[in-house]
């Protein structure tokens, strides 16, 4: 297996208000004006980063998700934000659509505990899957294209339902999927879980922690059109005009935790798919944009991510050129070291790493 090549750590400074959530990050994407643009599991917010210089990204800015679209439920219950990407003057981003297991807590007594790990709950907006307008390193409610000024960018979600949104609904019937929604099991348990989201072309792909399948992870594709303002619906695709493919990719048991589109490649975050430490690996799918559906393919490794001994677990990746012009995979972690990564009150370090060759 490939070894990593770390190239060098990155400072990611926040605002005094983003102390704990520092700690809590699941999605980063640098877009082409050079902001980065970063989602955390416990928030309803998206955070942008201004890069200082080639060690530091700063000037943090919080966008509150609510100002745009409008959520199921109010802006305090978290998103869960597990993927972000950009296309076509849109940030896209997507909740985990997951259940969740209440912890074991150390200062509650095993009575509590027992209560505890026998609840189960999930909250209306991980159900989120959107998109904003992204113009100027801005986010807005609307814009006109600035490649087309006759054309109007709108923010927009899609259509929710009692069963979280249209996806959920499709994919309850789902003969691999479907009993895992309905048995409402917690993604960490190796439930139902998005925590990656990659768009190209008209065409989104998202990436499933869970449920792994005999060692098989799941992709899901789907396309989109409006339906009404501020509202996305599914599109029939693929042979059988249904609202989803699937696509199953060998990641020697592993879960899928992050996407990222790199030209006509898929860049793909694994991990382990249950809440423990495991391999992390980065797989080159190629040319995803004539993937068949309904195919088993094993992509590419191209190398192994550290992590950490109860820390440092990997949750999103981005690519960026540094000032050589070379091509870098800069890499955020979720519950990070407290000693080797947090820095003051409100600061984290990332990892760059060598890509390619």
């Amino acid at each position: 297996m490939p070894n990593s090549a770390l190239i060098k750590q990155v400072l990611l400074v926040f605002g005094k208000d983003y102390p704990e959530h520092r700690e809590d990050l699941s999605a980063v994407y640098l877009s082409p004006d050079n902001y980065l643009w970063l989602g955390s599991d416990e928030t309803s917010t998206i955070e942008r980063l201004s890069k200082v210089d080639a060690e530091k990204f700063a000037d943090h800015k919080k966008f509150r998700v609510a100002e745009f679209i409008d959520l199921p439920a109010p802006e305090d219950e978290e998103i869960d934000i597990e993927g972000i990407s950009y296309h076509d003057n849109y940030l896209w981003f997507v909740g985990s659509h997951s259940y969740k297991r209440k912890r074991v807590k150390p200062e509650k007594s095993d009575q509590k505990n027992l209560k505890r790990l026998a609840k189960i709950v999930t909250e209306p907006n991980r159900y989120v899957l959107g998109r904003i307008p992204l113009i100027d390193g801005e986010l807005l409610s609307s814009s006109p294209n600035p490649d087309n000024p006759k054309l109007e960018l709108t923010a927009a979600k899609l259509e929710i339902t009692e069963q979280g949104n249209t996806l959920m609904e499709a994919l309850a019937e789902d003969p691999h999927l479907g009993a895992f929604i309905k048995a409402a099991i917690p993604g960490k348990d190796n439930g139902f879980d998005i925590e990656g989201i990659a768009v190209v072309q008209n065409r989104i792909f998202l990436g499933l922690r869970g449920p792994v399948l005999r060692g098989w992870a799941v992709m899901l594709e789907i396309e989109l059109e409006e339906s009404a303002p501020g509202l996305l619906k599914l599109k029939e695709i693929g042979c059988d005009r249904e609202l989803y493919r699937k696509h199953f990719i060998n990641l020697n048991g592993l879960g899928i935790r992050d996407l990222y589109l790199d030209g006509e490649d898929l860049l793909i975050l694994a991990g382990p798919t249950m809440n423990l430490d495991g391999p992390i690996c980065i797989y080159s799918l190629e040319n995803v944009v004539n993937l068949k559906e309904n195919t088993f393919t094993t992509p590419e490794i191209v190398m192994q991510i550290p992590h950490g001994n109860r820390d440092d677990h990997a949750e999103g990746i981005t690519l960026f050129q540094d000032t050589c012009g070379e091509t870098r995979l800069l890499v955020v972690y979720d519950s990070p070291s407290q000693t080797k990564r947090l820095v003051g009150k409100s600061s984290v370090i990332a990892d760059v790493f060598k890509f390619g060759d």
